[in-house]
C-alpha cells in the first residue's frame, strides 16, 4: 500500500455523510415544493425551515469533502451531526411509529463508529510541528 493512499473507512465515512447530505437536500426540496403546493399557516416560518434545511444539506456535503481530504476538524463536526441525529431519532423512537427513528439512529451510530476507527483517526490528525511527515493522535 502506498504512503498517499487513504483508508477505505475514510471513504465509507465520506459516502455516509454524503448520503445523509443528499437525503437532507431531498427534504429541503420537498419543503420548498410544499410551500407552493400546500396552504400553510405561516409562509415566513415555512420558508425559514426550508432555508435552514438547505443550509444543513450544503454543510453535510462540505463535511463529506472534508472527510475525503482527511481534515482534522471533521471529527468534531461528525460527532456533532451524529449526536444531533441520535437526539432526533430518540424523539421519534418513543412514538407509536418508530420506523423513521431507526432510519436515523442506525446511520448516526455508524458515523460514530467510523469516525473513531484507528485508520480514520490516523488520517485526520494534524501533522506534528516537529516533524512534518509524522502524524500523532
Amino acid at each position: 500500500m502506498s504512503e498517499n493512499r487513504k483508508p477505505a473507512l475514510l471513504y465509507a465515512l465520506s459516502a455516509l455523510v454524503l448520503l445523509e447530505g443528499a437525503c437532507v437536500a431531498a427534504a429541503a426540496i420537498y419543503l420548498a415544493v410544499e410551500i407552493v403546493a400546500a396552504p400553510t399557516a405561516s409562509y415566513g416560518t415555512a420558508i425559514a425551515l426550508a432555508v435552514v434545511v438547505a443550509i444543513a444539506a450544503v454543510a453535510l456535503v462540505l463535511l463529506a469533502l472534508g472527510v475525503v481530504r482527511g481534515r482534522p476538524w471533521i471529527r468534531g463536526a461528525t460527532v456533532c451531526v451524529a449526536v444531533l441525529q441520535l437526539l432526533v431519532a430518540y424523539s421519534i423512537l418513543i412514538t407509536k411509529e418508530p420506523v423513521l427513528g431507526w432510519v436515523l439512529a442506525v446511520p448516526a451510530v455508524a458515523l460514530l463508529v467510523l469516525v473513531f476507527t484507528p485508520p480514520v483517526l490516523r488520517e485526520t490528525v494534524r501533522p506534528s510541528r516537529d516533524d512534518d511527515d509524522s502524524r500523532t493522535l
